[in-house]
């Protein structure tokens, strides 16, 4: 019985060193520099006196000792470890104040992203590269933009960012960055008063293309109005021209098969016309001439 109670006082006994002390013997050996965990996206580099003996680019555990030799461990009493992150980063640099051509103060955003690509140059070549990257954006931005004209500054951002593009990347790159899409995202006018005066334009300007309209519809459907009644008129006028044939037509056909018939028609017509024509008609019984001669 004081066996097993001594064996679990040493299994506790055991748990309670391993749970303390394993980690800290992992941090020393870390310290010392016999592993090394490398992250996704990041690159570590080693510097012993001064100089880089090496970079470790791959994630997962890493043993110094089998890329750099005995060198790596040196490097915690002689050099050091930069931890430098590869990661895609973006940026957003506000209200860059440009003039155009026309002498228009305007302010203009753009939006740039980057990666670093040379962790060496990154950290050796400019003591503050990420403001030196901003400010050389900025620059470029200004000295490409400054004295356009206002049209080409509104409507060719695309073309100017790959501009601006071209211009920053060759010493971001000696900076150890690999500079991604650059977009000028905004120009905006700073005076308030020229924004009235523009929108003011803009107001007048819509309220005459909505008149010009207005009027270009009305003078089409009069046209078309004054072109179908053209049509419809002159459609009457040729049934018009017609009725005439076919009536003589008809009246051909009569005489031709009855005459008394057409002598009968033709009275009934020449009558229609006196009571439409409203002319004044006396009517005389046979054998009156005694009569007219009196009238």
């Amino acid at each position: 019985m004081l066996f097993d109670i001594d064996d679990s006082f040493s299994v506790i006994i055991s748990f309670i060193f391993g749970f303390l002390y394993v980690p800290l013997l992992l941090k020393i050996a870390s310290a010392l520099g016999l592993y090394s965990i490398v992250k996704e996206c990041e690159t570590q580099v080693f510097t012993l006196f001064g100089k880089v003996i090496g970079t470790l680019t791959e994630p997962g555990l890493r043993f110094p000792l089998a890329y750099f030799g005995f060198k790596a461990l040196l490097v915690p009493f002689f050099g050091k470890r930069y931890h430098v992150s590869t990661s895609l980063r973006q940026h957003y640099l506000r209200d860059q104040m440009v003039n155009s051509e026309e002498g228009t103060p305007m302010g203009v955003g753009i939006w740039y992203e980057m990666r670093v690509s040379d962790p060496i140059a990154y950290l050796f070549r400019n003591a503050n590269p990420d403001a030196s990257l901003q400010a050389n954006v900025a620059s470029s931005t200004i000295s490409t933009l400054s004295n356009l004209e206002m049209d080409k500054m509104l409507e060719d951002r695309h073309q100017l960012s790959r501009r601006v593009r071209a211009t920053v990347s060759p010493l971001s790159e000696q900076w150890g960055y690999q500079l991604g899409s650059v977009y000028i995202r905004k120009v905006a006018f700073t005076d308030r008063q020229m924004v009235n005066n523009i929108t003011d334009k803009v107001v007048k300007r819509l309220v005459q293309v909505t008149s010009a309209m207005k009027q270009d519809g009305d003078n089409r459907v009069g046209l078309i109005k004054s072109e179908i009644a053209f049509k419809v008129s002159q459609q009457m006028a040729e049934a018009a021209a017609t009725r005439p044939e076919i009536v003589g037509m008809a009246l051909n056909m009569i005489a031709k098969q009855d005459p008394e018939i057409l002598d009968t028609v033709m009275n009934v017509m020449e009558t229609e016309q006196l009571i439409h024509s409203g002319a004044k008609v006396e009517v005389l019984p046979v054998n009156s001439e005694i009569l007219v001669q009196l009238g």
